[in-house]
């Protein structure tokens, strides 16, 4: 987008804001590029979480069907995508080394890389989150989590983060209304706790989050609208014993804007936090694998009444 345009958007939405007395946020999105993803391998697509290395030129791609893809990034000068090179490709196991069948027990949502290496990955369906020493590994089994009345059949977890002291961090994708918040559920010490709630805007919904290396939590979420396809929004927040604070919208689409994005990784591309985005084609014709980049841009605490959150155009 060429700079005056954007500065004119930033400027409208910031009238319109401060207009209605909201806060300035302190950060916004800056494009960086959308590559779509096009491969003739066996079980491409149905993409639902995504893991970009630290350095950003590898990856893991997640899809709902037990498949786990991974490789190199090929960028530009300008750190955009270019090319996805597929290294390898893996059928999830069972605790009993059996491949997951698609469906109940194999559909496969969120995934999150420990500082070990292992790969969590997290289930709805047979809601559960595994473990995994290799993608070939037979998996980790983790004590099955407390029963909420929140986790439905394919409404369960769909988004999977690690925090910084290790906790694994999950949500289902459904609370029990839209004025109800999504119940937190963390791991850790081998053991499940409940210890706060999220807010919870009307019908988005929690697909996919990352806790990035800025200290701050960002949780991807969809809106879908019938035919006229899905939206996505993107919200940070700092996360305390208590609960979240500080919590910001950075980003909301229009719907078809991007395709179904679901899987969200955040990492530092030296300039910034760059936040890489994915979506689910759900193996139809008329859908796309898309990754989609946007890069945080933090704003002079000084400076925050000229800077608002929009909606940003390709």
């Amino acid at each position: 987008m060429p700079n005056c345009r954007l500065g004119t958007l930033i400027a409208t939405a910031t009238a319109i804001l401060l207009t209605a007395g909201a806060p300035a946020p302190a950060a916004v999105l800056e494009h960086v590029g959308t590559f779509v993803w096009r491969e003739k391998v066996s079980h491409f697509g149905g993409f639902s979480g995504i893991e970009i290395s630290e350095d950003g030129h590898g990856f893991h791609a997640l899809s709902d069907r037990a498949q786990l893809f991974w490789g190199s990034i090929d960028r530009d000068a300008e750190g955009r995508i270019r090319g996805m090179n597929i290294a390898g490709r893996a059928h999830l196991k069972d605790s009993a080394g059996v491949p997951l069948k698609p469906g109940f027990q194999g559909d496969s949502e969120g995934i999150a890389i420990g500082a070990d290496g292992t790969i969590w990955i997290s289930f709805e369906g047979l809601n559960r989150i595994a473990g995994y020493a290799d993608p070939d590994a037979a998996a980790t089994r983790l004590p099955r989590p407390p029963p909420l009345p929140e986790l439905k059949v394919n409404l369960g977890f769909e988004s999977l983060s690690i925090l910084p002291d290790g906790t694994l961090m999950t949500m289902p994708e459904l609370s029990l209304s839209p004025d109800d918040p999504f119940p937190v559920l963390h791991f850790r010490d081998d053991e499940w706790s409940q210890p706060y709630t999220i807010r919870r805007d009307g019908e988005w919904r929690p697909v996919g989050s990352d806790y990035g290396p800025d200290g701050w939590f960002y949780l991807l979420e969809r809106g879908f609208h019938g035919i006229l396809g899905f939206s996505s929004r993107v919200r940070r927040m700092q996360l305390t014993e208590t609960g979240p604070i500080n919590e910001e919208i950075l980003l909301e689409t229009r719907p078809l804007q991007y395709d179904n994005l679901e899987g969200i990784s955040a990492w530092h591309d030296g300039h910034g936090v760059r936040l890489t985005m994915i979506s689910d084609d759900n193996f139809l014709f008329v859908q796309r694998t898309e990754l989609v980049e946007y890069r945080v841009i933090e704003q002079d605490p000084t400076e925050t009444a000229a800077s608002a959150p929009i909606k940003p155009q390709d």
